[in-house]
């Protein structure tokens, strides 16, 4: 067992004043973002969006009046009533219980590729700022080539090329949002790869893999955060549109695009609730998202607490 390192008095003293500096620096952080919430209402809507549609995502299959995928060929279009609260499908199918259902579907989905782009494309990111070169030059030039494609263009190409699913979608989802953390995050660390203390970390023969996930990617996080709220609002957009296409959720599970596309001959035809309730269901939770981003912005954002 390896004896407890000792530390020196200089070096205690050092580490407790670094660790007072982060306290107080997260609790001016807290206290503004409560002003921010309690002066801008429109982002106190969109964090209780977003709060309200992940409970229903959480809860919401559990707690179904009917089965979703249930058929039941007597109740087969039926209007909203008291047993059907947003009426039923085509087949039969109670619409307010594939909404609920199709919540966890939609959330898990947008989470899931939104974190693994996350990842990706701030590590993809951060090793081409710090290492520039031909290095730099390949990985955004490669990058450049998926921009040019309009996102959902490239998303229905790979859709098509790999099948429907739903880790399908994920993986879809994820590889046409790495471009986006990655550019983000290769800017922030051009920017300081060479402040002071990269330049401490680099003399004190810190390993490179250290400098960037302890110092680099941590200094970057605030505009990531933000864009991944907003990209959370893109991912579901993406979601709904590929299964509205057929290239998304495999039916009969339940997913809001895929009951939009279901419902849209309904509508057609006046049976407007088959349609309309998964989009106004899509529709709060991009609204939240979007809303909650500018909210975290001010909040992240030095230049806003001037």
């Amino acid at each position: 067992m390896r004896p407890a390192r000792v530390l020196s008095p200089q070096e205690a003293a050092r580490r407790e004043a670094e660790s007072q500096r982060l306290q107080q620096i997260s609790s001016r952080r807290l206290g503004f973002s409560r002003v921010v919430f309690r002066q801008n209402p429109v982002s106190t809507i969109g964090l209780v969006l977003v709060l309200m549609m992940l409970l229903v995502a959480l809860i919401g299959p559990a707690v179904t009046p009917f089965p979703p995928n249930a058929t039941m060929a007597r109740s087969r279009m039926q209007p909203p009533s008291s047993t059907h609260i947003f009426g039923t499908d085509s087949y039969g199918r109670d619409v307010f219980s594939r909404v609920l259902a199709g919540a966890r579907v939609d959330f898990m989905i947008a989470i899931a590729s939104v974190g693994f782009a996350f990842l990706a494309g701030s590590l993809i990111g951060a090793v081409a700022g710090y290492s520039r070169g031909v290095i730099d030059t390949v990985v955004m030039r490669s990058m450049d080539v998926m921009q040019s494609f309009p996102p959902f263009i490239l998303g229905m190409g790979l859709a098509a090329a790999i099948g429907p699913g739903t880790g399908n979608l994920i993986i879809v989802i994820t590889i046409i949002m790495i471009p986006t953390f990655a550019r983000m995050v290769r800017s922030r660390v051009v920017s300081l790869r060479e402040a002071p203390f990269i330049d401490a970390a680099k003399s004190s023969s810190v390993p490179r893999w250290k400098i960037i996930l302890v110092y680099l990617l941590p200094n970057s996080i605030g505009p990531i955060i933000v864009t991944g709220a907003l990209d959370m609002s893109y991912a579901m957009l993406n979601v709904a549109g590929l299964s509205f296409l057929g290239l998304g959720v495999r039916p009969p599970q339940a997913e809001w695009g895929m009951m939009i596309s279901d419902g849209m001959n309904a509508l057609l035809a006046g049976d407007w609730w088959v349609t309309v309730f998964p989009g106004l269901a899509l529709f709060l939770s991009v609204l939240g998202f979007n809303l909650l981003a500018d909210g975290l912005r001010d909040i992240l954002d030095p230049r806003m607490r001037r």
